[in-house]
């Protein structure tokens, strides 16, 4: 039985990451990102995404957006011409309200389901334009990546799909669409709001889990503070990534620094607050120290909000000078899944992929494995 699967795709999701902007979302984000020299990416791991699902289904049909929204990553994909339907078309500088109504199109055309390339944003767009009437996934692409409708990686996304379509019941699941306010994030505020639901392909294995917080016990993180601080080397450059357990350090060493952001301390000093991935590029040598803390519920250390900290800084530091800051609870919310990295450069995940040492006390600390994504 031929099924067919809408594709749409936010081609300037995720640009805002490394340019340290927080997020997307907005014209005059976007333009500002694309001024400091951001890439759009998202088309990439779309590509990936799609590529797989057609050695998985050969003969899939893809219900598509023109241009950018969708066409070209079609055609860089491979997909057949007569396997490729346009259904509608995209603006030349497209919106939010574009991934809206294309999402309409693809429910009224009756797709099997829909594949969104994207962050958040796009998620929100998706939701308002198919509720949870119509099965539908993301291809992570964005900065925050805060919901639970999202793959795991763009090569999950394709196998989740490839199980869905073949599976008779094609049973699916209500997941969360959850976005962080920008503008509250530039101040130093996270406020997260809950937008819907999608129904999404309900095999677990494929899904990245909705981020939650970790509540730990008074002082805990304070003591990992402690620890970090007493083994900081002199002129030894430290980055600093986002989150309330890496700002420990930095409350410690009486530096206020960007709490959504990623700063750069050496001898007790900030050397460069909030800096964009070109900047820690320039700036981190092979012996740079990067202290993390993983995204509570999801377990990513690099990929998912800290886009700053590029792959091209991971592969001159290495997994040697990673590392990571996480209470106990934290960790046993992974419920013994791996830490995960999805830089979006495959050589880099796999290089990355071992064992890290893990802060979790004053005198406590741990190995624990590390997965990049692969290929």
């Amino acid at each position: 039985m031929t099924v067919t699967v809408g594709l749409i795709v936010n081609p300037i999701a995720g640009i805002g990451g490394p340019t340290a902007l927080k997020g997307s979302d907005g014209v005059e984000v976007q333009n500002q990102a694309l001024t400091a020299g951001a890439v759009p990416r998202s088309s990439e791991r779309a590509v990936v995404a799609v590529r797989r699902l057609l050695t998985r289904i050969p003969d899939l049909i893809v219900a598509t957006v023109s241009g950018a929204m969708g066409e070209d990553t079609a055609n860089l994909a491979g997909v057949p011409v007569s396997q490729l339907r346009l259904v509608t078309k995209a603006a030349a500088v497209t919106t939010a309200a574009d991934t809206t109504e294309a999402a309409k199109v693809m429910l009224a055309a009756g797709v099997d389901l829909l594949l969104f390339v994207g962050g958040d944003g796009t998620a929100r767009d998706v939701a308002q334009g198919v509720g949870e009437g119509l099965p539908a996934l993301g291809v992570p692409a964005g900065v925050k990546m805060q919901s639970a409708v999202f793959a795991v990686s763009p090569l999950s996304a394709a196998e989740s799909v490839t199980t869905f379509l073949r599976d008779r019941s094609r049973t699916v699941t209500k997941r969360e669409v959850v976005d962080l306010a920008e503008e509250t994030l530039r101040a130093g505020r996270t406020s997260a709001r809950l937008y819907g639901y999608l129904s999404v392909p309900a095999e677990r294995r494929w899904l990245q889990n909705r981020k939650v917080g970790s509540a730990a016990p008074d002082g805990t993180v304070e003591d990992i503070a402690r620890a970090i601080v007493a083994q900081m080397s002199p002129d030894i450059l430290y980055v600093l990534g986002p989150g309330t357990t890496v700002q420990s350090v930095a409350t410690r060493l009486g530096i206020v620094n960007t709490l959504m952001g990623v700063d750069v301390v050496a001898n007790g000093e900030l050397v460069a607050s909030d800096v964009t991935a070109v900047k820690l590029e320039n700036l981190c040598k092979p012996d740079t120290v990067i202290f993390v803390s993983p995204t509570g519920g999801q377990g990513f250390l690099f990929g998912r909000g800290n886009q700053q900290i590029s792959a091209a800084v991971l592969e001159r530091v290495g997994l040697k000078g990673v590392v990571v800051l996480c209470t106990l609870e934290k960790l046993a919310g992974l419920s013994g899944h791996p830490l995960l990295v999805d830089t979006g450069d495959s050589i880099v995940d796999a290089n990355l992929t071992g064992y890290v040492r893990v802060v979790t006390g004053c005198q406590e600390s741990a190995f624990y494995r590390v997965e990049g994504m692969k290929e």
